[in-house]
C-alpha cells in the first residue's frame, strides 16, 4: 500500500524544483521545494519530513556541507542526493555520511519513483516496529471487538464512528479498564493507521522530562542533552500520539500543549523555532476533570479542548458477560507451553462473582499467575488466589475466615501490582524500595 511522504527538494534550479514537484505531488506526497541550505534548515526546523531530494550543488554551495545539517535536525531523514555525471566520488562520500541513496543527472521519473517507493517501504516498516516495540513494552494484547457487554458495545461502536473523524479524544474510566488499547483501536480504524502511534505517560515523568519526551530538545538544551531529540509529536507526524492520565499533566505543561491543539505549533526545549505538525490527540485519564478544574489542578480551557468527543470505558464489573472470554483470552496469551485446557465451571463462576478493583489489568494478573502456579489440565478456583472474597458461611470458621498479616500483605501486594504499570510506581505506592517488593514477590509467588 502506497505510503503518502513529506519531501522536501533542494535544489537551486527551478525548473528541476517544479519537475520534481509535480511528479511527486500527483504520487499523492506532499512536497516542499526550496533552492538553498538556508530555506532548508528553516523548513526542517518547522516541519517534519520522511525524505529529500539534496542536489549535489546548490549554486556557490555544496550540498555536501548541507546534508549532515539536515540529518543532526531530523535524523530519521532519508536523504537522496542528486548528483551530475562524473561526480560519483562526491556521490560516494554523501553515503557514507548518511545520504540514504543517490540519482545520477540527467534522471528519469521512473528513477524518482523507484527512490521514493523504497522510501515508503522503510517509513512503514518503521512506524510498524515502533507499534510492536510498544506491545511488546506494554504486553497488551490487541482490545477485543467483540463484546456481550451492552455498556461495551456502545463504547467500542462509538469509538468506531469517531475514528473516522479528527476529532480530538478524552477517554475516562478506571484503572485498568483498556483505555490505551482503545486509543489504539482508534487509530487503527482512522485514515491515519499506516503512519505512527505512540503513548506517553504523564504520571511517569518529571515536568522538565515530559516537556522534552512531549516537544524534543535542541542538542545541548540541558546537562545530559548530548543529542537532539525530536520528541513524540515529530515523531508521530501524520499519525496519533496517546496522553494517558492526561489529568497528571503539570499545569505549566498544560499550555503548551493546548497552543499545540489550537495552533499545531510548538518548540523544542531549547530551540525558539517554531515548528509545526500534523499528529492527533487522543487522552485519557481515571480521575474527574471537572473536579480538577474547580481544584485549580487543571486549566479549564484545555479540558474544552480535550473533551471533543468523550468516550467512557466501562469497569469490568459493569461488563460481567465478558468476563470467560477475557479469560481465556489471557490464559491463550499466558500460558505458552503448559498443558492447560482452560478453567473450572467453579473457577469461571468465583471469576463472574469477583468485584475487580484492578479491572482487566488484574484478571490479566490473576490468570497468569494461575497458569504459572496450577499443576493439572484445569485452572480450578484454588488457584485463582481469590479465596479472600469468598462470603462468609461457606463451612468454615469464623477463626478460619480470619486472613493472617502475610494474607493480607499478599492480598494488598496482588491489588497494587494488578493497577500500577510499573514496579517502580508499585513500590512508591506501597512505599517500599523495588529491591524489598521483588523479595516479596518472590515470596508469594507474584
Amino acid at each position: 500500500m502506497s505510503v503518502p511522504l513529506k519531501i522536501l527538494i533542494v535544489d537551486d534550479e527551478i525548473n528541476i524544483r517544479k519537475t520534481l514537484a509535480l511528479g511527486l505531488e500527483t504520487e499523492g506526497h506532499q512536497v516542499t521545494a526550496v533552492p538553498n541550505s538556508k530555506d532548508a534548515i528553516a523548513e526542517t526546523h518547522a516541519n517534519t519530513f520522511d525524505m529529500c531530494f539534496l542536489d549535489m550543488r546548490l549554486g556557490l554551495e555544496s550540498g555536501l556541507d548541507l546534508l549532515p545539517l539536515l540529518l543532526e535536525s531530523s535524523p530519521w531523514l532519508k536523504i537522496v542526493v542528486i548528483t551530475a555525471h562524473g561526480s560519483i566520488d562526491n556521490a560516494v562520500q554523501a553515503m557514507r555520511i548518511g545520504a540514504f541513496d543517490y540519482i545520477q543527472k540527467p534522471f528519469t521519473s521512473s528513477e524518482i519513483f523507484a527512490a521514493t517507493r523504497k522510501v515508503e517501504t522503510i517509513v512503514a516498516l518503521e512506524d510498524r516496529i515502533r507499534e510492536l516495540e510498544g506491545q511488546l513494552a506494554k504486553g497488551s494484547p490487541e482490545l477485543s471487538t467483540q463484546s456481550k457487554s451492552p455498556a461495551m458495545q456502545k463504547t467500542l461502536t462509538l469509538a468506531r464512528s469517531v475514528a473516522k473523524t479528527e476529532a480530538t479524544v478524552l477517554i475516562t474510566g478506571e484503572n485498568g479498564t483498556g483505555k490505551s488499547l482503545l486509543a489504539k483501536s482508534i487509530h487503527a480504524w482512522s485514515k491515519r493507521s499506516g503512519k505512527a502511534f505512540a503513548v506517553v505517560s504523564c504520571p511517569s515523568l518529571s515536568a522538565e522530562l515530559l516537556e522534552s519526551e512531549l516537544f524534543g530538545h535542541a542538542k545541548g538544551a540541558f546537562t545530559g542533552a548530548i543529542r537532539a531529540n525530536p520528541g513524540r509529536i515529530a515523531a508521530c507526524e501524520g499519525g496519533t500520539l496517546f496522553l494517558d492520565e492526561i489529568g497528571d499533566m503539570p499545569l505549566a505543561l498544560q499550555s503548551k500543549l493546548l497552543r499545540f491543539l489550537q495552533e499545531r505549533e510548538y518548540e523544542q526545549v531549547g530551540d525558539n523555532t517554531t515548528r509545526r505538525a500534523d499528529v492527533r490527540i487522543i487522552t485519557a485519564t481515571n480521575v474527574k476533570l471537572k473536579e480538577a478544574v474547580a481544584e485549580g489542578r487543571f486549566r479549564e480551557d484545555l479540558f474544552y479542548r480535550l473533551n471533543v468527543i468523550q468516550i467512557t470505558m466501562p469497569s469490568l464489573r459493569d461488563r460481567p458477560e465478558d468476563i470467560k472470554e477475557l479469560a481465556e483470552t489471557s490464559l491463550v496469551a499466558v500460558k505458552r507451553d503448559r498443558k492447560i485446557i482452560g478453567f473450572s465451571q467453579d473457577a469461571l463462576e468465583r471469576l463472574a462473582s469477583y468485584d475487580w478493583p484492578g479491572n482487566i489489568r488484574e484478571l490479566k494478573n490473576i490468570v497468569e499467575r494461575a497458569a504459572l502456579l496450577c499443576r493439572h489440565e484445569t485452572i480450578d478456583v484454588k488457584d485463582l488466589s481469590l479465596e479472600e472474597n469468598i462470603p462468609a458461611g461457606k463451612g468454615k470458621t469464623a477463626s478460619e475466615k480470619l486472613p493472617t498479616l502475610e494474607d493480607l500483605e499478599e492480598t494488598h501486594i496482588r491489588k497494587v501490582l494488578a493497577v500500577t504499570r510499573s514496579m517502580e510506581q508499585a513500590a512508591q505506592t506501597l512505599g517500599i524500595d523495588t529491591v524489598t517488593l521483588w523479595r516479596k514477590r518472590k515470596k508469594y509467588g507474584l
